[in-house]
């Protein structure tokens, strides 16, 4: 069997290491030059990590990565509503890891090249168009300039190119644009001075705006880590995203100061931080709506091409390495590709659906918006505002919901 992937993100490479370990032949095509460290922090979960830990790649993500130790979630004024301990503290097998988005997709890149080879990666390699058949798929790749540039045959066309899915718009033509809630994120990172265990996430605020700092890697010195803060504020009803061309561009302090001047985090000046930042970058947070199914015939979804959701709960690249443990447990051991495809669908899709919704209403970061609903002022006694049992209710529940609670992840099928 030969899979053919489009895509050399996280998801798509993840696949790609999946399926080697499994036996089954497969190529990546990315449309960039180059596979570079791009887009700024992210958490992967535990039940993500068992997967890439199978994979050999624990002792390289601790080179690059922070454990992340512990996780508060506090109001716009600092006051703590949830504290949680994270990974390894809280009796998972495997750590929760704090990280670089291009630090986490060149590990497994780096992976990739040594177990597969240089001969299946194509850089430069945009998805043109692809017809199926019954014994195969047939897919054409173009470089920027429109030329055609070489013509894969596999199994099956795995589309793992992300939220602007080429396959995805193959397959749903009329889909239209992802759908913005009117959420502008603001993310960027620079070294600076340990805060609280020098381990911990925090993510303070409310309904209108939301700060998130936690370390991703070893800063310049000791007592420093590269730090990753994100500002989360609404800007407009939403409907119609920026122009695509707009997605990740260069952010303004005027435009996000104003938000993070309502915000506070204890023992760390955010604002004097997110003022040394030398760059950081402003995305529209959308989404889109769950399909139907991800899978026709030979062809299928994976990661943010089947299931983009809002960046809540830190679980976009977890959900995209779980589809790709998924799809090729089901590949290896079906009698057909179509039908290993199809269970996929079953097994997947309606998983990554709830969390898509889930995410829409603020995901765990929920509870703090109940909080500030009940007390926009702030508090004295927080369980006089929303008691422990109720603020337990709503972060436990996407945890579970998501599939990274310590009893699924500790007793998964892989441990």
């Amino acid at each position: 069997m030969k899979a053919i992937i489009v895509g050399g993100g996280v998801g798509g490479l993840t696949t790609a290491l999946m399926l080697k370990e499994r036996g089954i032949d497969c190529e990546i095509h990315e449309q960039a030059s180059e596979v570079r460290e791009l887009g700024v922090g992210i958490n992967t979960l535990p039940h993500a990590i068992k997967e890439l830990s199978l994979l050999g790649l624990l002792p390289r993500l601790d080179d690059v990565a922070i454990r992340t130790h512990e996780l508060i979630y506090s109001n716009r004024f600092g006051q703590e509503i949830w504290r949680e301990p994270r990974g390894i503290e809280a009796g998972f097998e495997v750590p929760q890891f704090s990280i670089h988005r291009g630090r986490l997709q060149t590990v497994i890149y780096q992976a990739v090249r040594a177990r597969l080879g240089e001969s299946r990666i194509f850089t430069g390699s945009r998805l043109g168009s692809w017809t199926q058949d019954e014994s195969g798929v047939t897919a054409w790749f173009f470089d920027r300039e429109g030329r055609h540039v070489r013509t894969a045959r596999g199994d099956v066309l795995i589309g793992a190119d992300g939220i602007h899915s080429t396959v995805r718009r193959s397959l749903f033509p009329n889909e239209g644009p992802p759908v913005w809630n009117g959420f502008m994120l603001w993310r960027g990172a620079v070294d600076w001075p340990d805060f609280l265990t020098g381990r911990s996430m925090v993510i303070a605020g409310g309904m209108a705006a939301k700060l998130v700092v936690y370390p991703i890697a070893e800063g310049l010195a000791p007592g420093r880590k590269l730090t990753n803060w994100a500002v989360l504020a609404r800007i407009s009803e939403g409907g119609t995203p920026p122009r695509r061309e707009d997605w990740s561009r260069p952010g303004r302090f005027e435009d996000m100061m104003p938000y993070l001047k309502r915000l506070s985090i204890p023992h760390l000046d955010a604002q004097r931080m997110i003022e040394a930042t030398p760059e950081f970058w402003e995305y529209p947070m959308c989404d889109r709506d769950a399909l139907p199914r991800w899978s026709h015939g030979r062809v299928t979804l994976l990661g943010d091409a089947a299931h983009p959701m809002y960046p809540v709960g830190s679980n976009g690249a977890s959900q995209a390495i779980l589809d790709a443990r998924c799809l090729a447990d089901l590949l290896v051991s079906a009698e057909h590709p179509v039908q290993a495809l199809w269970a996929y669908d079953q097994e997947r899709l309606p998983a990554t659906a709830q969390i898509v919704r889930m995410n829409r209403k603020g995901g765990p970061e929920g509870v703090i918006d109940a909080v500030e609903e009940r007390a926009p002022d702030g508090f004295t006694d927080i369980d006089t505002v929303l008691s422990f049992e109720d603020r337990k209710a709503i972060v436990r529940g996407y945890a579970s919901t998501a599939g990274f609670t310590q009893d699924k992840v500790n007793r998964s099928k892989a441990a």
